[in-house]
């Protein structure tokens, strides 16, 4: 006697075969809804329910990100923008003072929105100077077109900077 076995099919895509199962739930799963993990491949559940034991902040601690964020990226905005073409340098740099300077703020407590916050907070902290350099090139100075560039190349590398390095690499799920 000879057993074959039974087709599965996706818990999500009842139309689809599969032979893959979530290695916690034991869910049949195809690979459209299969997350590499270290461990295995887990269904996207198993990746949610994991990823919110990892969310530790507090209500205050959006504030204080908010704040440091902020006042930390307009300070840059108005230092190393002055530097012309090294801005393509120094902003990374900023971007890590200013989240390693967030993520010491809220001792080291984390949540995706938390990240988002002070990415936020930085992108909006850089604004003032950002602005300051559309008026001095609305004036007709046309020396004003290099610092907005500048402006907004800081801005644009300082936000990405800090969102990515506080949020490290993360499943998508």
């Amino acid at each position: 006697m000879t057993d074959t076995p039974s087709t599965l099919y996706c818990a999500n895509h009842p139309q689809t075969e599969t032979n893959l199962r979530c290695n916690r739930c034991n869910k049949p799963i195809c690979p459209k809804c299969a997350v590499s993990t270290p461990t295995g491949y887990r269904c996207t559940e198993c990746v949610r329910n994991q990823q919110k034991i990892f969310e530790t902040s507090r209500w205050y601690d959006y504030v204080i990100a908010a704040a440091l964020a902020g006042l930390l990226s307009l300070v840059g905005s108005r230092i190393i923008t002055s530097f012309g073409f090294f801005t393509l340098l120094l902003s990374p740099v900023a971007g890590v003072i200013i989240a390693e300077a967030v993520r010491f703020s809220v001792q080291r407590r984390r949540s995706k929105s938390l990240f988002r916050t002070a990415a936020i907070a930085a992108a909006v902290g850089s604004l003032p100077s950002l602005l300051f350099g559309l008026l001095i090139l609305l004036q007709g100075n046309p020396g004003g077109l290099w610092g907005l560039l500048w402006q907004g190349v800081y801005t644009s590398v300082v936000t990405s900077t800090v969102y990515y390095r506080l949020g490290g690499i993360q499943m998508r799920a």
